[in-house]
């Protein structure tokens, strides 16, 4: 099998393929639309502190919500769920590009639809990300699908922004909304496309909070899972909410138009491929704690320099590779769940990672636009990068103390079996 057979080799399940094809067409749309609306906002009240309001509005709810959502997964059919919330998904997108169309929007309008999404993606994300087991055939293959999925969605984070740019200085913003709703056309074509086999759904008794719980608790008997979120959640945290103030880097400080700030997001999504791209070439899973360690410095380490340039190409040298870090991180951490997770779990584990990944950024993302309106926008990309540099210190010293513990545990079984036998 050739190189790049082996790289692309889960495009060979029928399922996976429509999903690939789907989301690909979709995702384009939703970073175009990403690109407008925070375009939209800034340019119309020129407040980083509202573009942090925006964004927080759009992404509390996943904070909120997901490990509901999680525990709906694992006692629904996920199918139907994902099928449902990205029916929904297509009418808030529908309401959002005619309130822009008719030019009767205004930032409570904003506001509002935002949060609706982030609702609808609370429940979207956990069935989304476990039913992608159920489209690959062979398990063995699941990291490879992984990847292949970052890389989807890292190619459509530098084409839609690219789309998104010509498209905002040539015939306005109402367009990249009108295309976005139109998207999601392609994704529920190729859901009902999908011939998969019937789900068996575990009926259950238990109350939700009761589900939630057995997830908390089992989070606590999984030390390396729990480690990944926990450094996931910081990251999410203390360093991506750095997207909230590219509007502000590309108009105010790099004296650029909507060109510009797309340019920087097609750049930073080079990035990101390239980094899921490397992901999607690995064969196995054995250093992939050290990856994600590694992945959090270089994403941190890329971006405090970039806090501070001051030539925009310079800066898009150095947003490049956080962007491949940020997405090897995310990449590896999802494989790393997805992968060791009991299948029974598995709904209610990714929606903890879910709630780490993306419903930490909401917080993040409104202390962001606070500092940079108060503080200015470089000081406080510098203080994220240097944040996530220490967290990657700390949380490398955090996996090594684990290895060990688990080594001595190792260690201790044999002489456990020894003392046993003596006694007999």
């Amino acid at each position: 099998m050739s190189a790049l057979s082996t790289t692309f080799r889960s495009l060979q399940y029928h399922n996976y393929r429509l999903y690939f094809i789907g989301q690909s067409i979709s995702l384009i749309g939703t970073w175009m639309e990403r690109i407008a609306i925070n375009w939209l906002v800034y340019s119309t009240t020129h407040s980083a502190l509202m573009l942090g309001i925006v964004n927080f509005a759009g992404q509390i709810p996943t904070l909120l919500l997901s490990p509901y959502g999680g525990t709906i997964s694992d006692r629904h059919n996920r199918y139907k769920i994902l099928l449902t919330t990205q029916i929904a998904a297509m009418v808030q997108a529908g309401i959002m590009a005619t309130l822009v169309v008719l030019h009767i929007y205004n930032m409570p309008a904003i506001i509002g639809l935002s949060i609706a999404l982030g609702v609808i993606n609370a429940f979207d994300t956990p069935s989304r990300q476990s039913l992608m087991i159920k489209l690959i055939e062979d398990k063995a293959d699941l990291q490879n699908a992984i990847a292949l999925n970052s890389s989807m969605v890292n190619l459509a984070r530098m084409v839609g922004p690219a789309v998104a740019g010509i498209l905002l200085t040539t015939v306005g913003t109402s367009v990249c909304f009108v295309l976005n709703a139109l998207s999601f056309i392609a994704v529920i074509t190729c859901l009902l496309l999908m011939k998969l086999p019937v789900m068996d759904v575990k009926k259950s008794t238990e109350s939700v909070w009761q589900g939630l719980k057995q997830g908390y608790n089992y989070l606590q008997h999984a030390e390396d899972i729990k480690l990944m979120i926990l450094l996931m959640a910081c990251t999410s945290f203390l360093v991506m909410p750095y997207t909230t103030l590219m509007p502000v880097f590309a108009k105010d400080i790099f004296h650029g138009d909507a060109g510009t700030y797309s340019l920087l997001n097609s750049v930073s999504g080079l990035g990101s491929l390239i980094g899921a791209i490397y992901m999607a070439t690995l064969k196995t899973t054995g250093n992939i704690k050290r990856i994600v360690v590694f992945a959090c410095a270089m994403f941190s380490l890329g971006l405090a320099v970039f806090a501070w340039c001051s030539n925009i190409w310079l800066a898009l040298l150095f947003i490049m590779p956080a962007g491949a870090g940020a997405m090897m991180q995310i990449a590896a951490t999802n494989t790393f769940v997805q992968t060791t997770v009991s299948d029974e779990m598995r709904g209610r584990v990714i929606s903890y990672y879910v709630m780490a990944f993306m419903g930490m950024q909401p917080l993040g993302s409104f202390l962001v636009g606070l500092g940079g309106h108060y503080v200015g926008p470089r000081t406080i990309l510098f203080i994220e990068g240097a944040a996530g540099l220490a967290t990657a210190i700390v949380f490398a010293m955090l996996f090594k103390k684990s290895a060990d513990r688990k080594l001595e545990r190792d260690k201790d079984l044999p002489l456990v079996g020894i003392e046993a036998q003596s006694q007999i």
